[in-house]
């Protein structure tokens, strides 16, 4: 070991003499038996330097067995040959003090222009017997060892009360601890022992708190048995189990563009994971409004802009610290908060109306009523008594639009958003989590995938063509079908209706009136892509679609009815002429409710295929609902699309009879929940009533509405066309959704389409058993389902 210095004090006068008093004193110290360098730098006998007056007075070494030495303040620095290399690079005391090495006493001489020599070859032949551990610099004692507190010291002193082995301690560690002071530094820097020991004290208590002690103590026992490949891998994946729930720590809303270039809402969750916040998901929702409405597009901008200030506002507060698998607590605080918005803005309107002047106020004209209809005309060999039962009267004025708050989207949209982080953060699919939400927490053992309606015409309003009535003729595989197959298929006769529509027809002779009773000189046929997702081509009667459909299927060796099946959304609301209160289904010939009645009734019996009719009438027309339910119910389903309630004011009343039809088609938009989506789909369930989870005509590539369609069990999905971005995604999620289920083996399959009989000698037929077995003690029979390929067998063989 080299000898620890003080170094010499500098001198102006860099010359070296070559002899001198002290060059003559050390000669004659080193000379002596008593004087070896022992004196200088060993444990024992070694001498001590005393000063003389004054600050730099000169210094005697007392001490030891050798007689004291003198030496001179102002000496003169002794030339380096007389002394060891090892002497010239050892460090000074107060560096080895800094540092935290332990001191060695001993001789040295401190004096300006001299150096002390080095050990005697005796003292290095001694140091050399010592073991390597004793030369070792010595830290502080501090509990037993100087490790780190999150690790060491909790196992030692609150698991097994004895200290495990484990790495050094670092020196130059920099962390504090309250059992071991700062890190690196003398254990005595941080303060008394007193406040050591209430540090000490404080952290046993905050590791006893959390059941530290235990926990790490079962894990180490653990990992010992398994002794896993990768040890800290197996204690990372073991303490994130131990780690909190993850819980909401951010909602962010923002202005994004759908699949048509317009405005909607985007939201994203952040949650804290393990101390740190984390992006999870974000989710897109849709609009309510038309894409027809261009007066509309300054409300649609402003409802979105509303939604992201309550996201980035309100609703972030409010969600901050709720966990996301909590969707029930989430949606009540969604609903409270929406109630809230209610009833700001209705106070704001009236405060608004009151500091109106009421002298300038004048009331809003009454609309004109509408002019009566002539007695309509019976038709060239109509049946007797087939329409005797409708009398002609004065059009329903149509019903206020039911209001919709600004920024109500925003419900809708969180809601949805929150679902699917508790889905990722859970590693399973939202299908799953909706599932369970349904069923009460109890995962249901069979999943059904929905039968598509896929959209392959548009002969709506905005059509080129003459006919308004068919906004979207649709075909739905048979059930017996997986979703590939019958999406493969429906694509087939798609890529046929391309072509067929593309293909000039050959020349003909022009006469009068056509085939099907379109004048001379009819404009091609020509279709374009509509933002359906389908072609709009302009036909001018109602049988040449459908005749269309049916000639392809036939070349393609399908058979009507029983591979595949029909759907018309009739849009009704949307043909109504005020003026003349009559539906205006083509251009320039139109029709009232009861005529309407009689038109679908001979369109199902040439096309017994049509097993849905969607938004026949509209939502005023109530007694036109009842009449198609009773001529029709038995043979295809009715139901109700535009024309039914939103889903809040169908849950207040829990009233889904008006109008009459089999059943809905629910929309996730808006101020609509998770649990709202639950609620209504069992109620659906509950009234024998169709669910159709449809899509807005203004779509964005967010695939999460089939995950819903899926979980919440509804018989159809409805999607539009296999054309457009945002609309194939959705069918590609509907296919991985079906290989899933397949892989888990909890597919289920979708029965044959039934009708129930919805005419009203039906219902009182069934409702006399029904009491009669409900007073008996039994349970009632249901009525025999009829299946549209018995019509189609029945039909044939006539």
């Amino acid at each position: 070991m080299n000898e620890f210095l003080v170094p010499p004090r500098p001198r102006e006068d860099t010359s070296v003499p070559k002899s001198g008093p002290a060059l003559d004193a050390l000669a004659t110290r080193r000379s002596s038996p008593t004087a070896s360098n022992e004196g200088f730098g060993g444990r024992r006998g070694g001498a001590k330097m005393a000063r003389g007056p004054g600050p730099w007075g000169p210094r005697r070494a007392t001490g030891g067995s050798g007689p004291s030495l003198e030496v001179e303040a102002n000496a003169p620095t002794l030339p380096q040959k007389a002394f060891p290399e090892s002497v010239n690079s050892i460090p000074n005391r107060k560096t080895v003090r800094e540092s935290g090495k332990r001191r060695w006493q001993g001789q040295s001489v401190r004096s300006k222009g001299t150096q002390a020599p080095g050990p005697t070859p005796q003292v290095e032949e001694r140091r050399g017997r010592r073991s390597h551990a004793q030369l070792q610099p010595r830290l502080e004692p501090k509990l037993d060892a100087s490790r780190d507190l999150g690790v060491e010291i909790s196992l030692r002193c609150l698991v097994t009360g004895r200290t495990l082995s484990g790495p050094q301690a670092n020196p130059s560690c920099s962390l504090k601890s309250p059992t071991m002071g700062e890190g690196g530094g003398g254990g005595r820097s941080c303060g008394t022992t007193r406040e050591l020991q209430r540090l000490k004290q404080q952290a046993m208590e905050y590791y006893r708190e959390n059941d530290v002690p235990r926990r790490l103590e079962e894990l180490l026992n653990s990992t010992f048995y398994l002794q896993p490949a990768d040890v800290y891998g197996h204690l990372a994946n073991c303490f994130s189990k131990l780690a909190k729930p993850p819980t909401i720590c951010k909602v962010v809303g923002k202005n994004v563009l759908d699949g048509l270039g317009l405005p909607t809402l985007q939201v994203e969750i952040f949650c804290t994971i393990q101390n740190f916040p984390k992006n999870i998901c974000s989710v897109v929702i849709s609009t309510h409004f038309e894409v027809q409405e261009d007066a509309e597009q300054a409300e649609r901008g402003d409802a979105v802009s509303t939604a992201v200030r309550w996201v980035n506002d309100t609703i972030t507060e409010e969600l901050r610290g709720v966990a996301p698998s909590d969707q029930a607590a989430v949606d009540h605080v969604l609903r409270t908060l929406f109630e809230n918005k209610v009833q700001e803005d209705k106070e704001r309107r009236e405060l608004e109306k009151s500091l109106q002047d009421p002298a300038v106020t004048t009331p809003s004209p009454l609309p004109p009523p509408p002019p009566p209809s002539p007695p309509p005309a019976k038709k060239k060999g109509q049946k007797q008594g087939r329409n005797d039962a409708f009398t002609e009267k004065p059009i329903v004025p149509p019903e206020p639009v039911e209001p919709v708050l600004n920024g109500s989207m925003a419900i809708g949209a969180v809601s949805l958003a929150v679902a699917k982080s508790s889905a990722i953060l859970g590693n399973s699919p939202l299908y799953l989590n909706i599932a369970l939400l349904k069923h009460h927490q109890e995962q249901p053992t069979k999943l059904t995938v929905p039968l598509p309606m896929v959209s392959l015409i548009s002969c709506g309003k905005s059509s080129p063509g003459k006919l308004n009535l068919m906004k979207e003729v649709m075909c739905i595989p048979h059930p017996g079908l997986t979703a590939k197959q019958g999406v493969e298929m429906l694509l087939e006769i798609q890529k046929h209706i391309n072509k067929t529509i593309e293909t000039p027809p050959p020349p003909k002779t022009e006469t009068k009136k056509g085939h099907n009773g379109s004048k001379k000189g009819q404009q091609p046929i020509t279709g374009k892509m509509s933002h359906l997702g389908c072609l709009t081509v302009n036909y001018d009667t109602t049988e040449q679609p459908l005749l269309l459909i049916q000639g392809i299927c036939a070349n393609l060796g399908l058979d009507m009815g029983t591979s595949l099946h029909l759907a018309i959304n009739c849009a009704a609301h949307e043909l109504m002429d005020y003026s003349r209160g009559k539906y205006e289904v083509m251009l320039g010939t139109h029709k009232n409710a009861a005529e309407l009645v009689d038109l679908y009734v001979d369109l199902i019996n040439s096309f017994p295929s049509i097993i849905a009719l969607i938004d026949p009438f509209r939502k005023e027309d109530s007694e036109q609902w009842d009449s198609i339910c009773n001529a029709l119910g038995s043979r295809c389903h009715i139901i109700a699309g535009a024309a039914s309630k939103s889903i809040s004011k169908l849950l207040e009343g829990s009233d889904i009879s008006t109008p009459k039809s089999s059943g809905l088609v629910i929309k996730h938009t808006n101020q609509t929940t998770m649990s709202d989506l639950v609620e209504i789909t069992n109620l659906l369930d509950s009234k024998k009533h169709i669910a159709v989870f449809g899509s807005t005509e203004g779509e964005s590539s967010d695939d999460s509405l089939v995950d819903l369609a899926v979980g919440l069990g509804v018989r159809f999905i409805k999607l539009g066309g296999l054309s457009r971005g945002e609309r194939v995604v959705k069918y590609n999620r509907l296919l991985t959704i079906e290989e899933e289920l397949v892989r888990n083996g909890t597919l289920g399959f979708n029965e044959e389409h039934t009708f129930f009989p919805l005419n009203d000698k039906a219902e009182e037929g069934t409702k006399a058993p029904e009491t009669a077995a409900t007073m008996a003690g039994e349970l009632p029979e249901l009525p025999e389902p009829i299946f549209p390929t018995e019509v189609m067998g029945a039909l044939a063989k006539a």
